[in-house]
């Protein structure tokens, strides 16, 4: 097992949901950590949080990884010892609306493809010369089930996350002969805000999407993301796809 006492781990989208539970798990495993949010009173509690339960050192700072410039700027000016990021866990993306593409915000489209490719692009483009350099990483991309299988209405957002497993799958060629690690956890259903988000603020409908079975909750995708990080150090999880026991395809959900 890869020992992370000690090491950098940098989540992005660490205020809520999977990106929240990640640095909890990390720092449950001694790991220093470095996270980023839009929401920064957010992480900053947080950080709070890991010190007194983990006696975890973290740095929060806010940033929104769709601004290539802010991105740029905030790994170049991260303190000396926030510099060696031994993994990054590109997390940071959400949803928008679910429009037949004919009737779709042109608006939502911007914000999922401006997060979920661009923000992962800029922020791994920032970090992985740092982890060449040093000689060692693991960049570990939050995929999803809708980068395997299109449903109805998912079309801009499905299409974000099949660029996810494609950039994933292009960096490992990219990175072949270098010992840096790249592995893409794709979830299905979880429940945290991402359907609030999807639908927005819309609580009523969002609830709906988890009613009649149980979904994955955030922890779930977190403990399958320390796993891939923790193999040693010749074993890389290429992909890893995690579904509720009720969820067979994208649209298929036993509820009762």
């Amino acid at each position: 097992m890869h020992s992370l006492k000690d090491k950098i781990v940098f989540v992005t989208g660490a205020s809520a949901g999977i990106g929240e539970s990640t640095a909890k798990a990390f720092a449950a495993k001694g790991a220093r950590i470095l996270m980023c949010a839009r929401r920064v009173e957010r992480i900053e509690k947080l950080a709070k949080t890991l010190a007194h339960e983990h006696k975890t050192v973290s740095h929060p700072f806010r940033l929104d990884v769709r601004d290539q410039h802010a991105v740029d700027k905030a790994i170049a000016g991260l303190p000396e010892d926030w510099r060696a990021i031994e993994v990054l866990v590109n997390n940071a993306g959400l949803s928008r609306g679910m429009d037949k593409l004919p009737h779709g915000l042109v608006s939502d489209w911007e914000e999922m493809i401006d997060a979920n490719v661009k923000g992962l692009l800029y922020v791994t483009r920032a970090v992985l010369p740092g982890m060449i350099e040093r000689g060692r990483g693991h960049v570990i991309n939050i995929g999803s089930i809708a980068g395997r299988e299109i449903y109805p209405g998912g079309n801009v957002y499905c299409a974000t996350k099949f660029a996810v497993k494609a950039l994933s799958n292009a960096m490992r060629l990219d990175l072949n002969g270098t010992p840096i690690r790249v592995s893409e956890v794709a979830p299905g259903m979880v429940e945290t805000e991402f359907s609030l988000v999807r639908f927005h603020g819309d609580a009523e409908r969002a609830a709906k999407v988890y009613q009649g079975f149980r979904p994955l909750g955030p922890d779930d995708i977190a403990d399958a993301i320390v796993w891939c990080a923790t193999r040693p150090l010749h074993v890389n999880v290429s992909e890893m796809v995690v579904m509720p026991t009720a969820q067979a395809s994208t649209t298929l959900v036993h509820r009762k």
